[in-house]
């Protein structure tokens, strides 16, 4: 027979209201109630109806997050992160993959799944500035990523434009002139790729540095073959690099083993670094020299933000809260 509040209360010797107050972390108890009452739950096995609990607060006990692409190392390490953050508060996760599909992205913040939710975590990455409108929406909002600024719901993201300027520098720290980079998108205005590639060439402006096209790298996607293609390409067109600038870490991995398999030492001839600050890219040979973009911090920072909105805590004013980066230096562009 399962155990009830009745009977922690029975063997602690208090009301079936002090139970409860302590099972909800109410504040105003005796320290030593507290105690009692833990220890005969502990001693019974006590857990709480779920269930009964959400039905009486409206709440479900569950958030959504919605990413683009969960093959993608990036938003897989990220949507662990953010699993762990939200496990920690006592709340479920439901994972949505929109593959980065305008349609699919829109259609998700109008879906009667999200009833089963009490707030969305959102990255999208098919959507854009123009459909800022659209996350004006009825339930607890965050946003990820760097498609949609100044929007309506509050947004946890990376200071794009600052990490990839100081990852050049790195490299122009090293005596690197001819940074090639890897993954810039034709034509993108606003994305990581476009806030990436102006970092970059702030850098080199900085510094003096004519910016050239022979030794930028195009890609649709960010995956390992990307990298490895668009660094194929840049040998094919003869041009002279001595370092690369992976807009990814998967783009910097894929573009470090072409560049081995034509002869060509890392860091010795050619330093390599990415961005995203990945697990693997301390496992690669040689490792990886990368920009951890606060990944940690904007899981954290998600969860807890959206948390807030749900209990009504947070300020009525969406907010746009950015992460701190660092530059963790790796054999394949080491400090000076």
């Amino acid at each position: 027979m399962a155990v009830t509040l009745h009977d922690v209360a029975r063997l602690a010797s208090v009301s079936i209201k002090t139970v409860s107050n302590v099972i909800n972390d109410y504040p105003h108890i005796r320290p030593a109630t507290r105690e009692r009452v833990e220890k005969a739950i502990a001693e019974l096995g006590y857990t709480p109806n779920l269930t009964a609990r959400n039905l009486r607060s409206g709440r479900t006990g569950a958030i959504a997050l919605a990413l683009p692409d969960l093959s993608l190392a990036y938003f897989g390490e990220l949507a662990a992160q953010i699993i762990r953050e939200a496990e920690a508060a006592g709340v479920v996760v439901l994972v949505e993959q929109t593959g980065a599909d305008r349609d699919r992205e829109l259609e998700l913040l109008r879906s009667p799944r999200l009833k089963l939710t009490d707030g969305l975590i959102f990255s999208p990455l098919g959507m854009g500035q123009e459909d800022a409108a659209a996350l004006d929406v009825s339930f607890p909002l965050v946003l990820l990523g760097e498609r949609i600024f100044d929007g309506p719901a509050d947004h946890v993201t990376m200071r794009n434009v600052e990490a990839a300027r100081a990852a050049t520098e790195h490299l122009l720290a090293l005596g690197r002139r001819r940074i090639a980079v890897v993954g810039a998108h034709e034509g993108e205005v606003l994305g990581s790729a476009a806030l990436r590639l102006q970092g970059y060439r702030e850098a080199l402006d900085a510094a003096g540095i004519r910016y050239d096209e022979d030794i930028v790298g195009y890609t649709t996607l960010w995956h390992r073959a990307n990298g490895a293609d668009s660094m194929r390409g840049i040998l094919a067109r003869g041009a002279q690099f001595d370092a690369v600038f992976g807009l990814n870490d998967t783009l910097a991995l894929g573009a470090m083993r072409v560049l081995q398999e034509a002869g060509r030492k890392v860091p010795d001839d050619i330093a390599v670094i990415g961005f995203d600050g990945l697990d693997e890219a301390e496992y690669s040979i040689p490792s990886l020299t990368t920009v951890d973009p606060g990944r940690d911090w904007i899981a954290k920072t998600a969860v807890a933000t959206l948390l807030a909105r749900i209990a009504g805590e947070a300020d009525a004013a969406p907010r746009t809260l950015l992460a701190d980066f660092r530059i963790l230096e790796r054999e394949s562009a080491p400090g000076a």
